[in-house]
């Protein structure tokens, strides 16, 4: 299965909130951390906000944090809201039916098994899960003032 740039993305953002509990982070410092322009930032930052995962503040003193605490958030709800339950087949998701071996096919049944298994396994996964304890990760994700010290070493 392929995550798409977007969900990978939005990951990033959420874990680096997750990262910064207590205070608003900025675009900027999100966009520079996580190595992505601002204008495509802020479009996933939008999605989040009406998803419910960030409450956004606008304005020079502007934002965002988490919206529920990240051991309330669990990767595959994220995944799920971003991605949509994506298959890998065009005849899981019901765009191929044409295809000769469709009623037969039972790689089709597997690879759907194979989806559902993926993200019962994600659900499982909270957001506080890879921010608590991991310290390199945390030191990578500190605020913007620290950034100038390490700007190439964040590759979350």
């Amino acid at each position: 299965m392929r995550i798409t740039k977007r969900t990978n993305i939005a990951m990033r953002v959420l874990m680096h909130c997750a990262a910064n509990p207590g205070r608003l982070v900025t675009k900027h410092e999100t966009a520079s951390c996580c190595h992505v322009s601002e204008n495509h930032l802020a479009q996933i930052v939008n999605q989040l906000s009406q998803l419910d995962f960030l409450d956004t503040r606008r304005g020079r003193n502007g934002g965002f944090t988490l919206s529920r605490g990240p051991d309330e958030i669990t990767v595959g709800e994220v995944f799920r809201q971003i991605e949509g339950e994506s298959s890998p087949m065009v005849c899981l998701a019901g765009q191929d039916e044409n295809c000769p071996l469709f009623d037969a096919c039972w790689l089709r049944t597997a690879l759907r098994d194979a989806t559902e298994a993926f993200f019962s396994h994600l659900d499982t996964i909270k957001l506080s899960q890879l921010i608590d304890g991991n310290a390199p990760l945390q030191e990578m994700l500190r605020p913007l003032e620290h950034l100038s010290e390490r700007r190439q070493a964040c590759p979350v």
